[in-house]
């Protein structure tokens, strides 16, 4: 087709009703999900965004406030595969991904099969990441940013949605490893999931101590995730706001004239151009939740947070200090225009 050639565009009923599906779907799963799930509804929210944009989330929280429930509650919403993987010391990267073994079929020839491992799911529980080695964590690299596998020089594709959550314990230290930069930057949003309230871990303990269990009802497949994704992608944004989130991006990085002094001094590698990708993209989708077609300032600023908070790396002076990357991204808020 001819660069000139008219391509179709969708009338503004067909949008409309496009982005009411997507407003109506997001807020049934939302709604299903938090049967389970007591109180959270930013974690969930959070999930939802990167789960509708094709991203991953990274959940970090003391054990037992509701991680693994989440997703777990997540998949018994959704019609898609589910898997969990148990990160620990002595997990390899061939447990994760699969290998090849060798097989016989009926005339006695041996020859070698490939052995999918479990990231050949939808929906994969990344359990308690930062336990296991640098090595078995790269393993996902290729997973998360491509779609894809390869094992032994053969390309795998994997199957569509595919979304990661992993999970990990701020406090714990000993046992663990940081998770690599490359590894943190896949990840769409990190999201701090905070201790409930007296009236949510009453009703925790309420729901979780009962013989009744709330039960769910499925809402929507693979297919449907995957067209509400490019619906969410054909969100408009104005070129003052898509400018104003790459000078927030830049403002991370202290050799930017963008960088204001916070930067400068605590702040030793910003965000990666993902950093912009994730605050656009979560940002169309905070404007269809919020029945617009348009993406505001607004929006910007209520992802930055999540999209941001883990690509930013300290200085020695950050650290020492005990900066919080957050500190850092609201300042920026502030004093960009």
């Amino acid at each position: 087709m001819s660069l000139d050639q008219p391509q179709f565009q969708p009338d503004s009923a067909q949008l409309e009703s496009q982005y009411e599906e997507f407003r109506d779907t997001f807020s049934r799963i939302q709604r299903e999900v938090s049967k389970q799930i007591v109180g959270q509804q930013e974690i969930i929210e959070g999930v939802l965004i990167c789960l509708m944009t094709g991203g991953h989330a990274l959940l970090e929280g003391v054990p037992g406030l509701g991680k693994t429930l989440l997703i777990r509650t997540l998949q018994e919403v959704l019609d898609l595969e589910f898997s969990r993987i148990q990160f620990t010391p002595d997990l390899m990267p061939a447990d994760i991904v699969g290998t090849n073994v060798v097989a016989e079929d009926e005339s006695g020839r041996k020859f070698f099969e490939f052995q999918r491992g479990p990231v050949f799911a939808n929906l994969i529980l990344a359990d308690e990441i930062n336990r296991a080695t640098p090595k078995t964590q790269s393993a996902l690299l290729e997973a998360m940013q491509e779609k894809s596998v390869t094992v032994a020089g053969s390309h795998h594709e994997l199957q569509r949605p595919f979304f990661v959550m992993a999970t990990q314990n701020p406090l714990e230290m000993e046992g663990t490893y940081p998770l690599p930069e490359a590894q943190l930057d896949r990840f769409f949003f990190k999201l701090k999931v905070e201790y409930p309230s007296l009236d949510e871990l009453d009703l925790v303990m309420e729901r979780t101590t009962k013989r009744e269990v709330p039960l769910v009802e499925k809402v929507c497949d693979g297919d449907q995730i995957n067209g509400l994704e490019e619906i969410a992608r054909d969100i408009l944004i104005a070129e003052d706001v898509r400018r104003y989130a790459l000078r927030v991006v830049l403002g991370t990085h202290p050799e930017s004239e963008d960088a204001p002094e916070l930067t400068k001094k605590y702040v030793r590698y910003g965000s990666s151009p993902r950093g912009a990708q994730a605050l656009i993209l979560a940002g169309k989708v905070k404007a269809i939740l919020d029945g617009r077609y348009n993406v505001a300032r607004a929006d910007i600023q209520t992802v930055a947070l999540p999209s941001l908070r883990h690509r930013l790396i300290l200085s020695f002076e950050g650290e020492a200090e005990g900066i919080d990357p957050d500190q850092i991204i609201e300042h920026l808020l502030e004093v960009t225009v």
